[in-house]
């Protein structure tokens, strides 16, 4: 087997039956197989598959095993020399899957590559390449910064304003769709389950770098990701806050050191204590903006991240 399809799935059924008629409808040249992994969800998408899709091989997680140990869970029942690791919320754009599979073959030293990534609207999704994690980056991360100065090399997006439609190299890829080798794979082993969700792809990325290897981007292999498909809430729910912190957290103490992170924690504190000060100065305008609802989403949210950064949201730790 050349090619073997990885998508967890949690309560994203209808994303799902999507993505997979996207596949059908411009297929792998090469011999590939998909396997679909429901992560605790029971969101109906067994019936969808045996109804619409009986090609794709099923599997059942009784609980919700997060992306990593969902992913690799799956990647046990794969037989396919490369591997792509698919979000459910996505749609494959013609050939994209055979161009990121000849990248990975054709370029001597790429071990991981992923393709251009775009909203719903068509525009760019800038976070398909990412540069590796630092305090400072993730300081200063904001959609604001990011637009404002996209050429620095903060964010490791360079790139992607760069004519032309060669295979490039970056730091990281996104996971929402990323394709590699399977003995790559296997011999950084696999996704850490260090994290529930965040920081798997980063991750994974460093270790493959650190092993020799390079993350390419290939700006010719396009694939819409609508984002949020399986987490919707993740802009207001403080779920999805404080586990991003968390995650990033465990992957500084991990990959560089327990100092490290505890620096990045005394930055995030003091991001969120400035953060919920100007959303508690700003309060007056939004109400008259009529903007109430958002600024009290917005203030649950960094008001979660600025307890996790004192010691609270101990819930975290046992995910």
């Amino acid at each position: 087997m050349d090619l073997s399809i990885i998508i967890v799935n949690w309560n994203s059924r209808d994303y799902l039956a999507k993505a997979l008629d996207s596949i059908a409808e411009s297929p792998p040249s090469v011999t590939h197989e998909i396997v679909v992994i429901d992560s605790g969800s029971f969101d109906g998408c067994a019936e969808m598959l045996r109804t619409s899709h009986p090609e794709v091989r099923f599997l059942q997680s009784p609980s919700n095993l997060g992306f990593a140990r969902a992913n690799n869970a799956a990647f046990k029942a794969t037989s396919g020399q490369l591997l792509l690791f698919l979000n459910p919320d996505t749609e494959v754009v013609g050939p994209a899957i055979d161009r990121l599979c000849t990248a990975v073959t054709a370029t001597p030293d790429a071990g991981i590559v992923g393709p251009r990534l775009l909203n719903s609207d068509g525009s760019v999704q800038d976070t398909c390449v990412r540069a590796f994690p630092t305090v400072l980056n993730q300081v200063l991360d904001s959609n604001l910064l990011r637009t404002r100065f996209p050429q620095s090399t903060l964010w490791g997006k360079r790139g992607l304003s760069t004519p032309g439609d060669a295979p490039f190299r970056v730091d990281a890829v996104s996971g929402a769709c990323l394709l590699m080798k399977r003995s790559l794979f296997e011999a950084v082993g696999q996704f850490s389950t260090d994290y529930f969700m965040y920081a798997e792809d980063m991750d994974l990325c460093l270790k493959a770098t650190r092993a020799g290897f390079a993350c390419y981007h290939v700006p010719t292999a396009v694939v819409v990701h609508h984002g949020g498909g399986s987490s919707a809430q993740s802009t207001t729910s403080t779920f999805a806050a404080v586990m991003a912190l968390e995650s990033q957290w465990r992957y500084f103490h991990k990959m560089r050191s327990p100092a490290y992170a505890g620096l990045y924690r005394a930055a995030m504190l003091f991001a969120s204590l400035l953060r919920v000060a100007i959303l508690l100065l700003c309060w007056p305008f939004a109400a008259l903006l009529r903007r109430g609802r958002a600024g009290r989403a917005a203030l649950r949210k960094w008001a979660a991240r600025l307890r996790w950064t004192l010691g609270g949201e101990r819930w975290v730790r046992h995910v």
